[in-house]
C-alpha cells in the first residue's frame, strides 16, 4: 500500500507495547495478522519507525511534555501520544528526510482514524508547535 499502512502498522503495535507486558516482535507479530498482505517494503518501514521512536523515546516524551504543558504525558490518550511519538520521531531522528508538512498531515489523518473527535486538533497543535520552533531555531 504506502507508508500510510506503515505508519498504521507501527502506531497499533507500539500502542500494544504501552498496554501490554509483551516483546515487540509479538505486538508486531498480532498486527501484521490483522493487516493480512503487505509489502517487505512497508513491513521494513513499520520496523524502522517502531524501533526508531523506541530508541528516542526520551527524547520524544521530553518534546511532548514541554510542548504540551497543560497536559502530562501519562494522561494523554495512548493513540495520541503514540501518533506524536511517531510524528518526532520521523521529523526529528528518522533515517529519511520527510517534510514536516507532511509528517503532520500523517499524523492527523491516524488521529482522525483511530483517535477521539479531539485527536486531530490536538496532534495538529503540538507537531505545528514543534515544526515551527524548529524553523525558528534553525534561522
Amino acid at each position: 500500500m504506502s507508508r500510510r499502512q506503515a505508519r498504521e502498522i507501527a502506531l497499533q503495535t507500539l500502542f500494544q507495547l504501552d498496554f501490554n507486558d509483551i516483546d515487540r516482535q509479538t505486538a508486531f507479530d498480532a498486527v501484521m495478522a490483522e493487516h493480512g498482505a503487505v509489502s517487505e517494503r512497508d513491513q521494513k518501514y513499520a520496523w524502522e519507525l517502531i524501533d526508531g521512536t523506541l530508541a528516542h523515546q526520551g527524547a520524544i516524551d521530553e518534546m511532548i511534555s514541554r510542548t504540551a504543558t497543560d497536559w502530562r504525558l501519562d494522561r494523554l490518550a495512548g493513540v495520541d501520544r503514540n501518533i506524536a511519538r511517531i510524528a518526532i520521531y520521523e521529523m526529528e531522528f528518522g533515517l529519511q528526510e520527510i517534510s514536516p508538512s507532511i509528517v503532520i498531515n500523517e499524523a492527523v489523518e491516524l488521529a482522525k482514524t483511530f483517535g477521539t473527535d479531539d485527536s486531530s486538533r490536538f496532534i495538529n497543535g503540538i507537531l505545528g508547535s514543534l515544526a515551527r520552533r524548529k524553523e525558528i531555531s534553525d534561522a
